[in-house]
């Protein structure tokens, strides 16, 4: 979305021979450029190599500033990062959903809300590929069905084969916490697990190679399916479920972040003020006992950091099989989240909100034939279907909403949209390239600059010289709503 009119310059043609025969040399001038621009696309495309397979990577709840590709100077994924260093690394992704299911719902179908008929897992496997699920694609509750190794919420259709890596999870053997319970322990017994309220607190650490971990056995079960379908095109999607709560990693995984040396996200006087009550997270330092434990807020990034680098070495596992085959010459590669986290950021918690560091998501495209590089195009997790359909030269489904991303593969600089798209059970957001636009059903809203104020401290929804501002992301958000054919009930104004 542009706000204000760019200045435009207009163009006169006297007539006149001379100026004709100009004028009709310069049309000539053009349409050779356009023509043989395009005729480098089309050998570029001609000279790729084709893209047999898919190999798509989902993580749990991370957000995309931890990493280092995307930043980070403390958590260590270098496999990730070697990753991004040879792929293409978007920037500005962001989820549609804010919490586990309904986000991997709509990546999974290409869809802002709901499912369709089709979807990813199935459109490949109906195209004559190997589909494969290993981990957590479609929801599980975490720790629930990953303790019992059920299937949680996956879709059937969408895979040949299915496979689910059962773990331990709270229960490990170990060095337990419950963070703000301000409880430590080696005690098996008595510990915050399925359904529990404070399971979203706990941590554990012990001595071991992690091979009991349930992202370990995923990747194992990866690296099976590599060597035993590499003859075959295939679609495997691997879902490594760290690092989503409970954060479990062996001791090496914790002892480069010492709790000692974190350092808190800012935080600013009343920040609360000026967020409306629906734009709040669930889970606040206000409100719940982790306000009460500071270090112990320290101990929760310490937790997510290890359980990160424990991840990224499943990834790094994974991809080093890839190559050891010899089918990373044939293979798309993406990476992806299903949505980001709060660590205490406005002193918030967890997921299901529309701020940053929830909505913004890592997605990194490594596919043959195409050069490294970083986009800061607003694109979408929707995005990854039709995408990967294009690369695979598939026909796309017309229930599909998302946009392919192949031209910003083919340039970097490029773009398919003017913002993206999240929503909530309370409202709907959009991210331009410099605001941050959320409206909810209660009438209430938020703007930020996230030029001037990428932490989004000032809410400028009631400034009035933001009024212009205020007024046009709410048309663009009707006009995305409209559509997207989604309920458009929050759209009434804020009174004033």
């Amino acid at each position: 979305m542009r706000l204000g009119n760019p200045r435009r310059q207009s163009v006169r043609f006297i007539c006149g021979s001379t100026t004709v025969v100009r004028r009709r040399m310069a049309i000539a001038a053009v349409c050779l450029v356009v023509l043989a621009g395009g005729a480098r696309r089309s050998l570029a495309a001609d000279t790729r190599p084709a893209i047999k397979n898919v190999l798509f990577i989902v993580s749990d709840d991370l957000k995309a500033s931890v990493l280092g590709c995307y930043g980070d100077k403390v958590c260590h994924t270098p496999n990730i990062d070697r990753l991004a260093s040879e792929g293409v690394v978007f920037e500005r992704t962001y989820c549609q959903g804010v919490v586990c299911g309904p986000s991997r719902t709509s990546f999974m179908h290409s869809r802002y809300k709901g499912d369709a008929d089709m979807n990813l897992g199935r459109h490949f496997r109906e195209n004559g590929r190997y589909s494969a699920r290993v981990g957590k694609i479609y929801h599980m509750r975490v720790p629930g069905d990953i303790i019992a190794g059920t299937n949680g919420l996956d879709v059937e259709s969408s895979w040949t084969e299915r496979f689910n890596s059962q773990g331990q999870e709270a229960h490990t053997p170990g060095h337990y916490a419950c963070l703000n319970q301000n409880i430590f322990t080696t005690d098996p017994e008595n510990r915050q697990s399925t359904r529990m309220p404070h399971r979203m607190f706990v941590t554990v650490r012990y001595e071991g190679d992690g091979s009991d971990q349930p992202d370990h056995k995923s990747a194992t079960k990866a690296i099976e399916l590599l060597q035993k379908h590499q003859a075959e095109k295939f679609f495997l999607a691997v879902g490594l479920v760290r690092p989503h709560y409970p954060m479990v990693a062996p001791q090496q995984h914790f002892d480069p972040y010492p709790w000692q040396k974190i350092l808190m996200p800012t935080a600013v006087e009343n920040d609360l003020f000026d967020i409306p009550k629906a734009g709040l997270a669930a889970t606040q330092s206000e409100k719940n006992p982790i306000g009460k434990y500071p270090d112990n807020q320290k101990r929760m990034w310490t937790g997510y950091y290890a359980s990160v680098a424990f991840m990224d070495e499943q990834v790094g596992r994974i991809i080093n099989e890839l190559e050891r085959l010899g089918l990373r010459d044939s293979t798309a590669i993406v990476f992806a989240s299903d949505h980001g986290y709060h660590l205490g950021e406005h002193g918030f918690w967890q997921k299901s909100n529309l701020h940053e560091e929830v909505t913004r998501v890592p997605l990194i495209m490594s596919v043959p034939g195409f050069k490294p590089g970083r986009s800061q195009a607003l694109t979408e997790l929707m995005d990854i279907f039709p995408t990967l359909s294009d690369l695979a030269e598939l026909k796309l489904p017309s229930t599909v909403q998302g946009k392919s991303l192949v031209p910003i593969l083919e340039d970097n600089d490029a773009s398919v949209r003017d913002g993206s798209l999240s929503l909530n059970g309370r409202g709907y957001s959009i991210r331009t390239s410099n605001w941050a636009f959320m409206r909810y059903g209660d009438k209430s809203a938020e703007l930020y600059d996230m030029q001037a104020d990428p932490n989004q401290f000032t809410n400028l929804v009631d400034d009035p010289d933001f009024a212009n501002v205020r007024e046009q992301l709410s048309a663009e958000l009707d006009s995305r709503l409209k559509a997207a054919g989604l309920d458009n009930s929050s759209s009434s104004r804020k009174k004033r």
